[in-house]
């Protein structure tokens, strides 16, 4: 019978004391010897950027910049076509009861409205009443008069008069209490959306320091400690915003991205310093000084800090291959303040150790200190790592099993774009356009057809009309499909006439299964009708037909995005570590916990058993853009950790220990800082899950999940159990790869 393995860190003699050597080693060493330099060098960078990119400006993603499949061709034609239509706002008058609206008890009502808006100097025209169907409902359509000078400047021109349209419809609102009166159009709930996303934004600024430093604190017991972190986070965040607004110009920016940015800038900013402060205090402990501590952290910490931060980039850049717009400038932002985060670690975080020196660890705080201080010696990593190390096989299987259930939920994963019906009710606007589009079905959902001239010339009219009325009277025939508005649809020329557009009203919105079917039917009977008029070219487009080409888009690019990522950081990896098994093993059990986070996220946004804990209304589906997105960002964040275990463990491995004693030496080493830093990101993702749109919500909940699973059930049962089974295995290279350059990682 043998005796059971223990986890016991084995005890070695201390190696010769030899003062470590590489490029980051050399960096470091020079920021810790000029070190007020090196400070004043990294402020004077994060100035410039914050300064210089807040003088050019940003570069917005243009209207042309987002067309994609099937109708591409039909909003490129429409997008420089001009129609001369006006801006405008509708006004809804209902009974407050929501019953039949009476003619006697609406008409001084109407009546004021017209006199109150037709007086506003914004106003082009208030239209005629239209009474709903049902009769419960008057809708009075008011154009906003068009703005001069640039397109910013008419833009602001209607926000404003949109404003005006709102204070009159406010004080006639009040003066009626027995009656629901309110306004929404594009300006209005586009004012009401942009003040929701800006106070959300701000919620999460204003949240995420002050809870990120309560982690810190108790991770380190020292107010110092705990700032810095915090410090080259937001000046990395700054810096990355600053540098964006420059690269904008090659690759337009995206209102979304500062939130992209601060996400990722926090999690990787603070993650980086929490693996330099602890290394620094780990060799401080030993005895050694300021200066050779700082070497030590520099050739060991400092080194997986580089080649993480190279792999996160490079996996962040498998969003450019998505073929749209917003990921690409998502893409940009991510690497940038990656890559400012990492040149921050290795510059200015060494010159802030060397000038702190042991006051890093001041002013300390009494509990928490010696909790800190006691952390290092824990026996919970020793005690989860024994059964693991003891029982591979078994670990391993129940690992995966676990996380194989947890994920099977994403093989119903249902995608569908956000509109206004998945933003919040608490927004009043939403709830005045959910009322519209019931009283009022042609104001609901409708496809956009664009008819233009193939050849340049003006289009024929009577034949463009002809066949848009039988386009409709095949439309009505099929009441599954569509939406019948009562007549064949107005058609609209642009100027010059060789643009036109007309809609055909949906019945069913974007997400549903009639969606897709709606959507063909219609491009097919496009084909047949308007398609067939000599010297014509027609197209459907609108809002369903992006949604749904977008998700066609999307599972053709995402195979190419995953398949890349994959390569590119297994190769970075290979580089790194020297050894094609340890690539390969992070490559799979990344997959493991993205796919986990997946299925968890189908659990509660697909399901409704979570509305309440997480306040929101379940639309059935998973935002569009969110599985390349948290694929992206999750397989770069998740080897934040790898990098950081596995070099614990290959330290030890060089340092002369078995495989099986360098794993548990490398865990039990690294848990405590990957577990700090792991409760730094829950925590800061976890705070979008509150913010109020379902975006944002579905993006903290998976981001959260998944690197709360990656840093317990993966890094903590998976690797080891993984890495003890293959034992000498791990370091395999083949031959072939023998001759490829190295990161130095020594």
């Amino acid at each position: 019978m043998t005796a059971p393995t223990t986890t016991v860190l084995p005890t070695r003699p201390d190696p010769p004391r030899t003062r470590p050597r590489g490029p980051v080693v050399a960096v470091a060493t020079w920021s810790a010897r000029h070190r007020w330099t090196a400070l004043l060098l990294w402020i004077a960078f994060v100035a410039a950027a914050v300064v210089g990119g807040s003088a050019i400006g940003s570069k917005e993603i243009d209207d042309g910049d987002e067309t994609i499949g099937a109708s591409a061709a039909a909003d490129r034609a429409l997008l420089d076509a001009e129609f001369g239509e006006l801006p405008s706002e509708s006004v809804l008058v209902q009974n407050a009861d929501g019953g039949r609206l009476e003619a006697s008890a609406a008409s001084d009502v109407l009546r004021e409205l017209e006199e109150g808006l037709t007086g506003l100097t914004g106003v082009a025209a208030v239209d005629e009443p239209v009474a709903s169907s049902d009769g419960t409902s008057q809708l009075v359509e008011v154009s906003l008069a068009e703005g001069s000078g640039t397109d910013e400047e008419k833009d602001a021109a209607a926000e404003q008069a949109a404003r005006d349209v709102k204070g009159v419809v406010t004080g006639i609102a009040a003066a009626h209490p027995d009656l629901r009166i309110e306004q929404v159009g594009d300006n209005s709930i586009g004012d009401a959306l942009d003040q929701v996303y800006e106070d959300d934004f701000a919620k999460a600024e204003f949240l995420s320091v002050p809870v990120t430093l309560a982690i810190l604190l108790v991770v380190f017991g020292a107010l110092i400690a705990a700032g810095v972190p915090i410090l080259l986070a937001l000046s990395s965040v700054g810096a990355a915003m600053g540098l964006s607004a420059f690269a904008s110009y090659l690759v337009p920016s995206n209102e979304m991205l500062a939130s992209v940015v601060l996400l990722v800038g926090m999690a990787v900013g603070v993650d980086y310093s929490l693996f330099y402060i602890r290394r620094d205090r780990e060799e401080r402990a030993k005895g050694d000084s300021v200066d050779h501590a700082i070497a030590v952290v520099a050739a060991t910490s400092g080194r997986a800090v580089v080649v993480s931060g190279i792999t996160v980039a490079v996996a962040m850049s498998g969003m450019f291959l998505s073929g749209f717009s917003i990921f690409s400038a998502f893409a940009m932002g991510t690497i940038l303040v990656v890559l400012v985060a990492v040149l921050g670690s290795v510059t200015v975080l060494p010159a802030l150790l060397s000038i702190l020196g042991r006051w890093v660890d001041r002013p300390r705080i009494p509990l928490l200190w010696r909790l800190a201080r006691r952390g290092g010696g824990s026996r919970f990593w020793p005690a989860v790592l024994r059964p693991v190390l003891r029982r591979p096989v078994a670990a391993l299987t129940l690992g995966v099993a676990a996380l194989a259930a947890l994920a099977a939920p994403a093989l119903g994963m249902t995608l569908s774009q956000p509109d206004l019906d998945d933003m919040p009710e608490s927004i009043p606007e939403v709830q005045t356009y959910q009322r519209i589009t019931d009283a009022y079905p042609s104001e609901g959902k409708a496809h956009t057809v664009a008819v233009w001239s193939s050849d340049g010339s003006a289009l024929d009219a009577p034949a463009v009309e002809a066949a848009v009325a039988d386009l409709t009277s095949r439309t009505d025939a099929d009441t599954a499909s569509f939406a019948s508005a009562g007549a064949a649809p107005q058609v609209e020329y642009a100027e010059g006439s060789e643009v036109a557009r007309f809609s055909v009203p949906a019945a069913s919105n974007p997400d549903d299964p009639q969606g897709r079917a709606s959507l063909e039917s219609l491009r097919e009977l496009v084909s047949e009708t308007v398609g067939e008029v000599p010297g014509v070219a027609a197209g459907v487009t609108g809002e369903i037909a992006w949604d749904v080409d977008f998700r066609d888009v999307l599972s053709e690019r995402l195979p190419l995005v995953i398949g890349f990522v994959l390569l590119l950081t297994v190769f970075v990896l290979v580089l790194a570590f020297r050894s094609l098994t340890i690539a390969l093993t992070a490559a799979a059990l990344n997959l493991l916990s993205v796919a986990a986070a997946y299925g968890l996220l189908v659990l509660v946004f697909q399901n409704t058993w979570a509305e309440g804990l997480l306040d929101f209304t379940s639309n059935g589906a998973i935002i569009t853009w969110l599985p390349l997105f948290l694929f992206v960002i999750l397989f770069g964040l998740s080897m934040d950790y790898h990098v950081f275990v596995v070099s614990r463990i290959r330290e030890g491995r060089r340092a002369g220990l078995s495989t099986r004693d360098a794993i548990a030496q490398g865990i039990t080493k690294s848990a405590g800082v990957v577990t700090s830093a792991a409760l730094v990101m829950v925590a800061v993702f976890s705070i979008f899950a509150t913010l109020s749109p379902l975006d944002f919500k579905q993006m903290g909940v998976g981001l959260a999940a998944a690197i709360l699973i990656d840093a317990t059930i993966v890094r903590a049962v998976l690797l080891p159990a993984a890495m003890s089974l293959l034992g000498e295995r791990n370091w395999w290279m083949p031959r072939a790869f023998h001759r490829l350059p190295s990161i130095d990682h020594s």
